[in-house]
């Protein structure tokens, strides 16, 4: 790569502006799956999109290995280790200062109780409290759905709608809340998380990821 080539990556990194997934240049600045995708337009909600997202790394390799184990398997004593990604990732793409509140993605009584635990909520405890701020659980699942991971696209958005609820709308009002995630797919389920925050008064909602699945 030109030297040239490497200080623009370090100004403007190679990342979809929506998604945070890598994308070449000069061509886009926007993945073509964001382009082409239906996630962000619903005729009866009207348009919305996923909020701004940055993701720690690819959902690949050894980083995957760790990730799994992470979610369902325990190793919470990667909560420290995670943290670091998930803080690098969220200030290179956005201004801590402004958050004002940390909001874990939420998992299913049945989910909890067959883990003993919520990784996003270790993941957002520990980054809240790197950043000096509040974190909530002001987010809950409700309704009925399936596993997101058998479901193609549009059954994904399908599948997501209308299963959040705001518990404390008063925590959210008027705030930039930051969504803490561990992996996001096609990013279905942050769009209907950003969509029940907004209604609920949420100023602006961002999302950092702990990876990033790649897309084949």
């Amino acid at each position: 790569m030109s030297f040239g080539g490497r200080i623009l990556d370090a100004v403007w990194p190679r990342r979809c502006e929506v998604c945070g997934a890598d994308v070449d240049r000069p061509a886009r600045y926007i993945c073509a799956d964001c382009l082409n995708r239906v996630p962000f337009v619903r005729p009866e909600d009207g348009v919305y999109e996923i909020p701004d997202a940055a993701s720690a790394v690819r959902f690949e390799c050894e980083t995957r290995e760790m990730v799994l184990g992470f979610k369902f398997n325990r190793h919470v004593w990667l909560r420290n280790d995670f943290a670091d990604w998930l803080e690098a990732a969220a200030a290179s793409r956005f201004d801590l200062a402004a958050v004002d509140l940390v909001v874990p993605m939420p998992t299913t009584v049945r989910h909890r109780m067959d883990r003993g635990y919520n990784p996003c909520d270790l993941l957002a405890q520990e980054l809240a409290r790197r950043i000096c701020r509040a974190c909530r659980r002001v987010l809950a699942r409700c309704g009925k759905f399936a596993r997101q991971g058998s479901l193609n696209e549009e059954e994904r958005l399908e599948n997501v709608k209308g299963t959040f609820a705001v518990k404390r709308p008063e925590y959210v009002r008027g705030r930039t809340v930051l969504v803490v995630d561990d992996i996001m797919t096609t990013g279905a389920t942050l769009a209907e998380c950003a969509r029940t925050l907004k209604d609920a008064g949420a100023s602006r909602v961002w999302s950092v990821t702990l990876a990033r699945s790649v897309r084949t």
